[in-house]
């Protein structure tokens, strides 16, 4: 293990935060399980709010994106629109259109690093529905599943999703992202100022611990690369970490059809949503990590690589603006 650690900071500090931080206020802890992970908070809940009153709200927020959105459940909205004929128009929930927006808009600004619209290549590799598969597949059946599988071929127009025939939504690269902003949205309307949720990995903090510290996320190392740590004080942004180190190559190229070989295992970003933060980390994390890099710093986008090389040795890369963020 890496003994040095640094530090990232946010560039701002809410005031209201710190006029309403209380030293000797207790922080709650919930958990429970959603979109084949888990759901996370700790919270600092304002008097008269229940614990119970606020399961009962995350546990409606997520159920009812697990039926928008979720390409496990055959009776969600994307399922209904991954069987749907060519040429059906479907009106999407407000925030199934949201979400689809942008992810066309992040796999617009990736040239296709990311996408939503991978459902028969998920499946096909084994990592969707249907199940593991013994060997992988063919490149004769990748050639097949990559021709429906354009993300240029979606319409959205006025919150109606066209289906062009064939083509298969999978969200999972940015939904859980999106999951973790609303949770922090609707919390933020019941009055809880001082939060750090989490969905699956993927989290979002507000505010402050009461010891006036920020929600501290330790960005994640393979242990084996041997670099120094990354401490992110989580006080209005997001994090998402996309890699390989712990499931190995999953993370599939849209373009290809293939698992990435950029030889990124993680990538973690850094941003005021978490729903970008995911989405991001998903296109860096199959992005060669040059290319990578240089529109990383186009974008002004704060992102983390840790890249093993062919010859064996792990190294970092940094972007411009988590450099910054980086305490002296």
């Amino acid at each position: 293990m890496a003994e040095e650690l640094r530090i990232a900071l946010p560039d701002h500090v809410d005031p209201l935060a710190l006029r309403s931080m209380d030293a000797d206020a207790p922080v709650t802890t919930l958990s429970g399980p959603t979109m084949g992970t888990t759901w996370r908070l700790h919270a600092v809940l304002p008097s008269g709010l229940s614990a119970a009153r606020v399961t009962e709200v995350i546990e409606a927020r997520l159920e009812a994106l697990v039926a928008q959105m979720s390409h496990w459940e055959p009776d969600s909205a994307l399922c209904r629109f991954n069987a749907a004929p060519a040429g059906h128009g479907q009106i999407l929930p407000p925030a199934f259109a949201y979400v689809m927006r942008a992810a066309l808009t992040i796999a617009e600004a990736s040239a296709g690093a990311f996408s939503p619209a991978i459902g028969r290549l998920v499946d096909l590799w084994g990592f969707g529905p249907p199940g593991p598969v013994a060997q992988a597949p063919a490149p004769q059946r990748v050639t097949q599943a990559l021709a429906p599988s354009d993300w240029r071929l979606l319409k959205l127009e006025e919150g109606r999703l066209y289906q062009p025939g064939g083509l298969s939504l999978d969200l999972s690269g940015i939904a859980k992202g999106y999951a973790v902003d609303a949770l922090a949205g609707d919390l933020a309307r019941l009055g809880v100022i001082h939060q750090l949720v989490e969905v699956g990995g993927e989290l979002v903090g507000r505010g402050l611990r009461p010891d006036g510290q920020p929600w501290w996320v330790d960005l994640e190392t393979p242990e084996q690369a041997g670099l120094p740590g990354l401490r992110v004080g989580l006080h209005g942004l997001a994090v998402a970490t996309s890699g390989s180190y712990v499931r190995g190559l999953h993370n599939l190229d849209p373009r290809t059809g293939a698992p990435a070989t950029s030889g990124v295992v993680a990538c973690s970003v850094i941003h005021a949503s978490a729903m970008s933060a995911d989405g991001w980390a998903s296109a860096f994390s199959v992005l060669d990590p040059d290319g990578g890099m240089a529109l990383a710093t186009r974008l002004g986008l704060a992102v983390r690589w840790v890249i093993q090389r062919a010859d064996g040795p792990y190294i970092e890369h940094i972007s411009p603006v988590l450099a910054h963020m980086l305490a002296e």
